[in-house]
């Protein structure tokens, strides 16, 4: 998947891969990317909150072309399967748009955020009005790949990494076949 052309505002010379706990780190209520200290961890909470705030608010659903940016399993760095899954697109404006969904619980959660410009961070949260002080992020790019890291943020005074996994795209039956019926 390439984002080519597809944003309004063109596409960006160098893609970046936020890899946190990595090459974005937090330490000593500090973060630091590329080892060098970029913000305070409540600056950086504050910029995902932004980040996520920001979708305009003057778009015309009618006319938002999408992208689907596929679905994924989400968990902690160090769980197993936590059955929770999003599922997330992108506008050509840069709006995130997508579904949380909690296969233990069986409930889903609509989610909304914006991919900023200049970082190529991508935050989105809870668009149902609930949990406001949770925000996920992670780079753009590393929506392109089939295993990547995002923050979860919870609230100002706590930051998990996560692992997001691509779940396989569900097979298409043939042409005359008749679809399984699941027991």
């Amino acid at each position: 998947m390439t984002f080519g052309t597809w944003f309004t505002w063109g596409a960006w010379a160098q893609p970046y891969a936020y890899d946190y706990g990595s090459t974005v780190v937090y330490r000593d209520n500090y973060v630091y990317v590329d080892n060098q200290q970029y913000a305070s961890a409540a600056q950086y909470y504050d910029q995902a909150v932004s980040i996520a705030d920001s979708v305009p608010q003057d778009v015309d659903d009618a006319k938002v072309e999408w992208m689907p940016l596929g679905v994924f399993a989400i968990s902690e760095e160090s769980a197993t399967d936590t059955g929770m899954m999003i599922q997330l697109a992108v506008s050509k404006e840069g709006i995130i748009a997508g579904t949380f969904y909690n296969d233990i619980t069986g409930t889903d959660r609509p989610l909304e955020g914006m991919v900023d410009q200049k970082t190529q961070r991508a935050a989105w949260k809870f668009a149902d009005g609930k949990d406001q002080d949770i925000v996920m992020e992670t780079g753009i790019y590393n929506l392109t790949q089939n295993e990547a890291t995002a923050l979860v943020h919870f609230g100002q005074e706590q930051t998990q990494t996560w692992i997001m996994v691509r779940l396989a795209e569900p097979k298409q039956d043939e042409p005359g076949e008749t679809p399984a019926i699941p027991q």
